[in-house]
């Protein structure tokens, strides 16, 4: 039955995507070329849409119905609509940020919540009264992060393949078997739908896939990945996620130092930065899937370690990673000549 489930999402989002590549032209949820933007041709932008119905039939085929999951359906279908009405329609960011945080709070009103964070004083921060809006600023965080980077071809989708994999055995290791198989289920949707998004894409998922991924990886991250009351294991799920969280922070700081407002996009993204080094679509997207699966495999190592190993792990992943981003110039002014971001929508951050 779980394998059935895993090949009925995927099945469902490959035969799904074709019929959106068709149906969406008819809709106007087209990503028009111009100025600014990577590709040259008017691209359709409903494949979240594949995605979601992929996860859904293979949630319905699971039957993991206790509250948490129920929970994670809702506010996953929630944010999925707010992203299908932002492909449609193109609504402004600060409605879009309000429908994250409803979609959150939803999550959250069904129990799953982040009751502790990591004190590297001292173990442990219990949150009590301040874990709903910590796990709210979480979910609206993560959700954004992946949109953020969702800049080039299969980037975005590549990107949570490998985060949704990696939820997935960390969970098993944790003895959370719902989880993993609800984070292998997200992985087998995204992977029925990759074929159609590599450079060049047939189809982008759009706002409606990337803010759902996004919501769903980092809810599934609470479930699954913050039970032990051990440092590393808190810090998981930011390695597991560290790109995405890691460019949306340097774009705040970026823009910051700048003097230039949180909300205006720029050119100084990771994804940015490696074409500006030359790098074609295709490579940029590869350098960056194998970052991922580094961080990814690191995760999973940080749990077999002791806290002492593990923080030796963070801190040299820390550090490369910074000298990295330094020497691509993602600390830069963000203006970077011949290159240019891909939607027409304002992303959030």
């Amino acid at each position: 039955m779980n394998i059935l489930a895993l090949v009925l999402a995927g099945a469902i989002s490959f035969i799904v995507t074709p019929f959106l590549c068709r149906v969406a032209p008819r809709l106007g949820a087209v990503d028009k070329p111009d100025a600014r933007k990577v590709h040259h041709t008017p691209t359709p932008r409903l494949g979240g849409v594949a995605i979601y119905a992929g996860f859904l039939g293979a949630f319905a085929l699971l039957g993991y119905h206790g509250d948490k999951y129920l929970g994670l359906l809702l506010g996953g279908t929630f944010i999925m609509l707010v992203g299908l009405v932002d492909d449609l329609k193109n609504i402004s960011p600060r409605l879009k940020l309000m429908g994250q945080i409803i979609a959150a709070a939803i999550v959250v009103a069904f129990g799953v919540r982040v009751e502790f964070l990591t004190n590297p004083f001292d173990g442990l921060l219990i949150l009590g009264k301040l874990a709903i809006p910590v796990t709210i600023f979480w979910l609206v965080g993560v959700t954004n992060a992946l949109n953020l980077v969702d800049g080039l071809d299969g980037l975005a989708a590549g990107t949570s393949f490998i985060a949704a994999v990696t939820i997935a055995v960390v969970a098993w290791f944790n003895g959370e078997g719902v989880v993993a198989l609800l984070s292998l289920a997200l992985a087998a949707s995204v992977l029925g739908f990759l074929p159609f998004n590599f450079h060049p894409a047939r189809i982008f998922m759009g706002d409606s896939g990337s803010m759902f991924l996004g919501f769903n990886l980092a809810a599934l991250a609470v479930v699954g990945l913050t039970k032990s009351a051990t440092v590393v294991s808190l810090l998981v799920p930011v390695v597991i996620l560290g790109l995405p969280i890691l460019d949306t922070v340097l774009a705040i700081i970026r823009r910051y130092l700048n003097h230039r407002p949180i909300f205006a996009p720029d050119k100084g993204h990771l994804h940015h930065c490696l074409l500006a080094q030359g790098l074609t679509q295709r490579q940029a997207v590869s350098i960056i899937y194998l970052v991922n699966a580094c961080l990814g495999g690191s995760a999973v190592l940080l749990t077999r370690l002791t806290t002492d190993q593990g923080m030796l792990i963070l801190v040299g992943l820390a550090v490369i990673i910074l000298v990295g981003c330094n020497k691509l110039g993602v600390f830069g002014k963000g203006h970077l000549p011949g290159v240019k971001t891909r939607h027409n929508s304002l992303h959030i951050l």
